[in-house]
């Protein structure tokens, strides 16, 4: 059953939503997961090892993560752990319905009364009214996912985006590549479906972007956006999955015009507000990014936002609050690789070095892989003094991503454990330096890297100005990363450090005087310092 009714909740599982009469409950992501796993067994109880393995396999979790998410989707559908209404505990062995799943009936439509004569046109009504809903259905899946519009004529190739869109919606790799597969059937299908094209170029760009697929997915992302945007320019959606390939071929400008005009398009579009808060935070505008996360109407259905708020107050020197919630993150989305990432880098950063390595243990064991992670791994075990080991997770990182620029450097500096060929670092600066400027701070990070191999310290130190130009304020990082240790004993690298810390200053400032900053700020003063560890 797709559809289908839990006491007062319809629950329309291929669309992944959950309604109380008109109400649209917030519950997405792993609680989702969860509910259909429920959904699933009916009244039984499901086990605690059924539960890790139907909902967050392949990351492995324990109890206290699966208790900690049934009580959040208690939260989202309003129910009670004392008197619970939808989902009940059974103590030592896991959770099950309070009540029977029912198949959902839609309401009648009451006519008035006919002659005879007239019932052979009325049953077509009545026939073109279900019709019409089913399609509205359909609609509504395809909106939540990749943006379509409810009013859309019916298409033979609906029932095919209804699946894809569900295994679009779950954010892991191999189901993204099954809705990569049924998007391309819809649209053989319909060849003209605007529905099929958004959401096989989001499912491509995702692959490009968060599961280390090829770059030329996002090329074709990017593709069919624009065929998309040449029927419609007006199409809201197609300009923020534009965007979104913009974003993940590293194009920083583009990405951020076309998010600009969804926006102005949909105001309501939240998933692109998000995104275009996080190139925001690249080009360090800390509290602006902040302000735009925090003001999300309903952030539990952003995947990346509480990764994203973390990470701002972190950069913003706000220590202490950003740990818990990185910690907390860490625990409850084991699937979510920024999670990961983050985590284990805000250890780092701290000087948490033994804690960090236990951290990235655990997330490298969960199955996202991701660059930086392998490039985190380098720093810490060059932080150990294991130059050889460092060097073959630089090279496990450049592997994910061939293409990418700053991993094929960090390959080459550590290659072996030792310093390469002055001859193989010029002609690699050479290539860097030739390169179009993208809007992001890499570029310059990495020609500070090649120039600081090279010896040249005042070139390194510019370079890195540079990237404090483009956005970059992660001057916690730069006083622990062993990559640039050569530097702080080099002329302008205290001054360095100093603009960057005055710059996120006068943001915390700005955080800690607004009237929507986090609570977990209250009581701090703007002095630099506070809140720092």
């Amino acid at each position: 059953m797709t559809s289908v009714q839990l006491l007062d909740l319809h629950i329309d599982r291929a669309s992944q939503q959950v309604r109380r009469g008109d109400q649209l409950l917030p519950v997405s992501g792993l609680s989702w997961r969860l509910l259909d796993c429920l959904l699933e067994h009916g009244t039984d109880v499901v086990d605690f090892d059924t539960l890790a393995q139907q909902v967050w396999a392949p990351a492995v979790v324990g109890e206290d993560a699966i208790s900690q998410r049934v009580k959040l989707l208690r939260q989202a559908l309003g129910d009670d752990s004392r008197q619970p209404r939808y989902v009940r505990s059974v103590r030592g062995r896991g959770y099950q319905l309070c009540a029977p799943v029912q198949p959902f009936e839609a309401p009648t439509v009451a006519t008035a009364p006919a002659t005879v004569t007239e019932a052979p046109r009325r049953n077509r009504h009545r026939r073109w009214v279900w019709l019409a809903a089913g399609v509205a259905v359909a609609g509504a899946v395809v909106a939540v996912i990749v943006g379509r519009p409810d009013s859309v004529p019916h298409s033979p190739a609906d029932p095919v985006l209804q699946r894809a869109a569900y295994y679009a919606g779950i954010g892991q790799a191999s189901n993204n590549e099954r809705a990569i597969v049924l998007y391309r059937q819809a649209l053989q299908i319909d060849p003209d479906s605007s529905a099929a094209r958004r959401g096989l170029a989001r499912a491509l760009a995702a692959d490009a972007c968060l599961f280390n697929g090829k770059p030329d997915n996002a090329q074709e992302a990017l593709l069919l956006a624009g065929q998309v945007l040449q029927a419609a320019p007006d199409d809201a959606a197609a300009h923020a999955l534009r965007g979104y390939a913009h974003d993940c071929l590293g194009a920083m400008p583009q990405a951020i015009a076309d998010y600009e005009q969804a926006l102005l398009r949909d105001p309501d579009d939240e998933r692109t507000r998000a995104s275009l808060a996080y190139l925001q935070q690249e080009q360090g505008h800390l509290a602006q990014a902040l302000k735009a996360n925090l003001s999300l109407r309903a952030p539990e259905r952003i995947r990346f936002r509480d990764v994203q708020v973390a990470r701002e107050l972190e950069l913003l020197g706000f220590t202490d609050a950003a740990a818990r919630r990185h910690a907390r993150n860490f625990q409850l989305y084991p699937d979510n690789v920024f999670s990961n990432i983050a985590w284990p880098r805000a250890l780092m950063n701290m000087g948490e070095r033994d804690k960090a390595q236990q951290a990235l243990e655990q997330a490298l064991a969960r199955g996202t892989p991701h660059p930086q992670l392998q490039r985190l791994q380098g720093e810490l075990l060059l932080m150990s003094g294991d130059p050889q080991g460092a060097a073959e997770a630089f090279e496990r990182g450049r592997l994910l991503r061939p293409l990418q620029s700053l991993g094929r450097t960090l390959a080459g500096l550590h290659q072996g454990g030792g310093t390469p060929a002055p001859e193989w670092i010029a002609g690699r600066l050479y290539t860097v330096s030739g390169q179009a400027d993208d809007g992001w701070p890499d570029a310059a990070l990495e020609r500070a890297l090649l120039h600081q191999a090279q010896g040249d310290a005042d070139a390194a130190v510019a370079d890195l100005n540079r990237a404090v130009d483009a956005g970059f304020r992660d001057a916690a990082w730069l006083r622990v990363t062993p990559l640039f240790l050569p530097l702080r004993q080099a002329p302008g690298w205290e001054r360095l450090l100093a603009r960057i810390d005055t710059d996120v200053a006068a943001q915390r400032a700005q955080v800690l005087a607004a009237t929507w900053r986090p609570t977990d700020l209250d009581g701090l003063s703007a002095a630099p310092a506070t809140g720092t560890r």
